[in-house]
């Protein structure tokens, strides 16, 4: 992911998932927003921010990629 200068509140995160929520794994979904519920690191919502933004357009391989690093902030969510 490209660093990004521009930090991202936690709403801004949760707008981003929800706007991509129907192109996500529904069970990842869940979880992200368990982990949102709760204040986060402003390192971490830009990184979740980012793997979210234009998830819908990308490629299979590259959402798979992106799902393993979600996967990585939710994986005390279960």
């Amino acid at each position: 992911m490209a660093n990004c200068n521009i930090d991202h509140s936690q709403q801004d995160v949760t707008n981003k998932l929800i706007s991509q929520e129907e192109h996500l794994p529904e069970d990842l979904v869940v979880k992200l927003h368990m982990y949102l519920n709760e204040i986060r690191p402003q390192e971490k919502l830009n990184e979740i921010f980012h793997l979210l933004k234009k998830y819908d357009t990308a490629s299979e391989e590259e959402r798979e990629q992106r799902n393993s690093q979600l996967r990585e902030f939710v994986k005390e969510i279960e």
